[in-house]
């Protein structure tokens, strides 16, 4: 680090020291040695965990500049909005309430929101304790250890190339509705396989503009977002007060036609709308003071966002009987109804620019994931510099956008839409868990027996939430099994709560009720993941097997040369043969 300090090197550099600097990789020798040790490698760094200090400060120097702190709560208020209000609000509203939940979709709504709070409550208390760009990769790795991060960052990177690629062509879909053509007039029409078939140039634009944009400027980034999340709020504006100008009451009757299953069923599909918010906890380091700037943006956006959408909702039950809605084009075909035809365009104009600012705030957010994870030599550090006009991580840009343009230019992503749900809602329930072990666990503190009990009231509470989450699946009108499941994790909570001390109180904000927040967290994840299709664990497992073949090759010998080799301040966490071997 001093020789690159004293002789800077060019951002644009491509030698193999850039991408393999690990001595496990020097050459082939030592990477078949590296390959012999994998046991007692993977022992070591399944039991290791990082510090706060190491993700704050010694990662950081990976990237070799550091990004700009120019961000505060105003900006991440309006990144909130960015990330999350995209076209999910019109598409998924009129399908669930005409297919599940009636009017009560209201109810679907609040519930995904108070779901989602949960989770937000955790990103909150973690982006103010370590303010880094890792989000909750960085988070996990201090809690969880090198493994469970590992686990986390193959799904935080599969999250963020088919959220962005599905983002893309949605944009393509809604830019057309919006010149009044058909959906896939704009796309190339080739004799490739089913749902390969259709080429879509526009959405690779969109991503490349929207990358570009990103790159240049993280504060021009943000202006332009204010501007864009500006134009979405004044349509969602309209939206609810035209809506309610032409309400009528008696509409709302049944108000929940398939009772609370159906109510239930459709959150599990709507709490998809909330999703994105974890995008602001990247932004930390860039942030002027993360210890106030954070709450404000992260919870007051997600409140604000909250109450929005369950606005829409009732908007559009009280507009049209749910047995009328249109569950393509709910609100379009709500106000013309009524007599607002034109009112079509404003909604596809709004979707439209919520798309924009997701694939925005996206870039942006991914972009420093990528960075933190390849900080930690996840996967290669070439990811993590920071360009020094700039100030923002190009390379790590270019990897999510050439890899979501790919796909976003082939494939129509049906087949891949629920494995991106389920790998969300994983990162969210490991979240949950990490939270509680870092109040109740701290290494060298601990005692012992302390350890073992929370590790054991932790296998309850995940248990019985599979188990309450199977019981669902199985027979959501059923009862029996919910007189076993509940109480086990009511008594596995009531045990950290009564049996455990806090070992750890937030410095300024933490999240409230603990274990109990957290403990609902894990149940309501692991919920609605149980109500996902059996394919998706399917694509899930094949996923996860495909990552753990990457770590046993790179990924293991990667990070367990960085640090052994960086941090040798913890002999606590290498194997006692292992002291200078490669």
């Amino acid at each position: 680090m001093n020789d690159q300090q004293s002789h800077p090197q060019s951002y644009w550099r491509w030698s193999k020291e850039d991408f393999f600097p690990e001595e496990s990789f020097r050459d082939w020798s030592t990477y078949r040695y590296a390959l012999s040790h994998t046991y007692s490698r993977f022992k070591d760094r399944l039991l290791s965990r990082s510090e706060d200090s190491d993700e704050i400060e010694k990662l950081k120097k990976q990237s070799e500049n550091e990004m700009k702190r120019c961000l505060n709560w105003w900006d991440l208020m309006w990144f909130g909005f960015g990330a999350v209000i995209g076209a999910g609000i019109f598409v998924l509203t009129g399908q669930e309430a005409h297919d599940n939940a009636g009017s009560a979709i209201v109810l679907s709504y609040l519930a995904s929101g108070l779901s989602a709070m949960l989770s937000v409550f955790c990103y909150t208390e973690f982006a103010i304790e370590i303010p880094v760009a890792g989000g909750s990769f960085a988070y996990l790795r201090v809690e969880l250890g090198d493994f469970a991060a590992f686990i986390t960052a193959g799904n935080i990177l599969l999250e963020c190339i088919l959220g962005g690629a599905a983002v893309a062509r949605s944009w393509t879909s809604y830019f057309t509705s919006l010149l009044n053509r058909e959906s896939n007039s704009l796309r190339i029409h080739t004799n490739l396989a089913e749902g390969y078939n259709l080429l879509d140039p526009i959405a690779v634009c969109v991503l490349t503009i929207a990358a570009i944009i990103a790159v240049s400027s993280t504060r021009n980034t943000s202006r332009l977002n204010w501007i864009a999340s500006a134009i979405n709020t004044i349509v969602i504006l309209f939206v609810i007060i035209a809506g309610f100008m032409h309400a009528d009451t008696s509409n709302m009757k049944p108000f929940a036609p398939h009772g609370a299953e159906g109510v239930f069923r459709a959150a599990a599909i709507v709490y998809f709308a909330y999703g994105g918010f974890d995008t602001i906890a990247t932004m930390a380091e860039e942030t002027k003071n993360p210890s106030r700037d954070i709450p404000l943006g992260l919870l007051g956006s997600m409140s604000i966002i909250t109450i929005i959408y369950c606005l829409m909702a009732l908007s559009l039950s009280m507009m049209q009987k749910y047995t009328d809605i249109d569950p393509n084009a709910a609100y379009s075909v709500a106000f013309e109804k009524v007599g607002m035809k034109w009112a079509k365009y404003l909604v596809a104009l709004g979707a439209l620019k919520g798309m924009t600012t997701v694939l925005l705030v996206g870039a942006l957010g991914q972009a420093r994931y990528i960075t933190h994870i390849a900080r930690a030599h996840m996967i290669p550090p070439w990811f993590a510099l920071v360009h020094p006009k700039t100030k923002t991580p190009i390379n790590a840009t270019l990897l999510i956008t050439i890899c979501s343009a790919c796909i976003a230019f082939f494939s129509s992503l049906d087949v891949l839409a629920s494995l991106l749900s389920i790998s969300t809602l994983f990162v969210f329930m490991m979240m949950a868990v990490a939270i509680i072990v870092r109040r109740y666990y701290v290494k060298g503190v601990t005692p012992r027996s302390s350890l073992l009990k929370l590790v054991g009231f932790l296998v309850i509470i995940i248990g019985s939430s599979i188990g309450t989450s199977a019981c669902w699946g199985l027979d959501p009108s059923g009862w029996v099994g919910y007189t076993v499941t509940v109480p086990l994790w009511f008594l596995g909570t009531l045990g950290i709560s009564l049996m455990l001390t806090q070992q750890r109180i937030p410095k300024v904000w933490g999240v409230p009720l603990v274990p109990w927040i957290p403990a609902l967290s894990i149940a309501t994840n692991l919920f609605l993941m149980g109500s996902l299709e059996y394919m998706a664990f399917i694509r899930f497992g094949i996923c996860t097997v495909i990552m753990l073949i990457y770590y046993v090759l790179f990924g293991l010998h990667a990070t367990y040369d960085m640090a052994h080799h960086q941090y040798e301040k913890e002999p606590n966490v290498m194997d006692e043969d292992s002291v200078g071997k490669p």
